[in-house]
């Protein structure tokens, strides 16, 4: 599959660019198993790579322009590096790849003008990350073309900044160090204040399920800013830097003496809560104990849904039904919410007629292109190499 994707890629950069490149490179999308919202607040995280991703051929120009060619949308955009690179009304999503160049300019790396070919297949809007696979998939791209070199969390901080300070999103670093780090066959503990990464094997006992529900939503327009705010002001009124520092006794100490609202408080303890919950889920995957870490799963849906409020109709049906299916231990809703996908802890022997089954109950209730797919845990973003990609 990805060797098909590679060879349309190659030939559309040659129509486009009437050149070879020189320069190949993947980025995965990621599916979080359990610690939502908590990256923002320096808490934990338990994502892995999936094995949908972001491809990109390049190669170098002679002089400082940027051209990028879209397969998806099967459009151009063009640019000039500089200390300020203007964004684009017509064409939004070259927005990250100017984002990128503009980061990596305020760094200090010279860039060079290149022609980049990118392809993806991470669905949009899904809660899979498909921007922050795009924007360490570029960064990894112009960094080659470069010659130089980067540690994958510095790339992975690099991508955050520009989609924080460039696309305006105000997104923790969960995503794009998910895509730049995470390793094949691991779901990754990821501490977001040190940035300490701990592998966490995934047993062939089980399988990790995605059901995308096909709501879609805007995370800029959406409510992830206001519930971001409502943290902040809840970590303020406890006296600490961040909601990782917070206890539910401190919570409650602080509603009982008017520091904080009761709105402020549920959206907090959902963040206190989901920390212990992602920690304890990560112990239970090294002790091989799957019942429990689909416990812990339910119980971060039913607090996203009741307590920090970022779930839907579509969200609940899917995980509602999820639960109710045979060798099913475990699901959530995953991402930010409002839309996008859910997952699913599934026992290996069930997982043909549980996705089959989840699909059909769901298209019954709603009428949305809807998706099912079993995933593996996929290896990081890196380099292809060139000879067996165009081969």
């Amino acid at each position: 599959m990805q060797e098909h994707r590679l060879q349309q890629l190659h030939e559309d950069f040659k129509r486009c660019f009437e050149q070879e490149p020189s320069v190949c490179v993947r980025a995965p999308g990621r599916v979080n198993l359990i610690g939502e919202h908590t990256d923002y607040n320096d808490g934990f995280c338990l994502p892995m790579a999936i094995d949908k991703d972001v491809l990109i051929y390049a190669a170098p120009r002679d002089d400082d322009q940027v051209r990028v060619y879209s397969q998806q949308t099967e459009e151009t955009a063009q640019f000039t590096l500089s200390n300020a690179i203007e964004k684009s009304e017509e064409v939004s999503w070259s927005d990250y790849i100017k984002g990128c160049a503009q980061i990596l300019i305020e760094e200090g790396v010279s860039l060079k003008g290149c022609d980049l070919a990118l392809t993806g297949n991470v669905p949009l809007g899904s809660g899979l990350s498909s921007s922050a696979a795009l924007e360490v998939a570029v960064i990894h791209a112009f960094l080659q073309i470069c010659d130089q070199s980067c540690a994958d969390d510095k790339i992975a901080v690099l991508a955050q900044r520009a989609e924080n300070n460039y696309v305006g999103m105000n997104c923790g670093i969960l995503d794009q160090l998910s895509s730049a780090c995470c390793q094949a066959g691991q779901a990754m503990l990821m501490d977001c204040r040190s940035l300490h990464l701990d592998q966490a094997p995934l047993p062939d006992s089980v399988s990790i399920v995605i059901a995308d529900t096909g709501k879609r939503r805007g995370l800029v327009d959406s409510a992830y800013n206001e519930r971001r705010e409502q943290c902040e002001a809840g970590a303020a009124a406890l006296g600490v830097s961040h909601l990782r520092d917070a206890t539910m006794h401190g919570l409650y100490q602080a509603k009982q003496d008017g520091k904080i609202d009761a709105l402020t408080l549920q959206r907090c303890e959902h963040i206190v809560a989901e920390n212990g919950r992602t920690q304890a889920a990560a112990a239970c995957l090294r002790a091989n104990d799957m019942e429990a870490l689909g416990q812990l799963m339910d119980q971060s849906h039913a607090d996203l849904r009741d307590k920090f409020e970022v779930t839907c109709v579509e969200l609940d049906d899917m995980v509602r039904i999820a639960r109710s299916l045979p060798g099913c231990l475990g699901s959530r809703m995953t991402g930010a919410g409002f839309g996008g996908c859910t997952v699913s802890l599934v026992e290996s022997n069930a997982v043909d007629e549980f996705v089959k089954a989840l699909e059909d109950a769901y298209k019954k209730i709603h009428d949305l292109p809807v998706a099912v797919y079993v995933t593996g845990a996929a290896a990081g973003a890196g380099p292809i190499s060139l000879a067996s990609s165009v081969s």
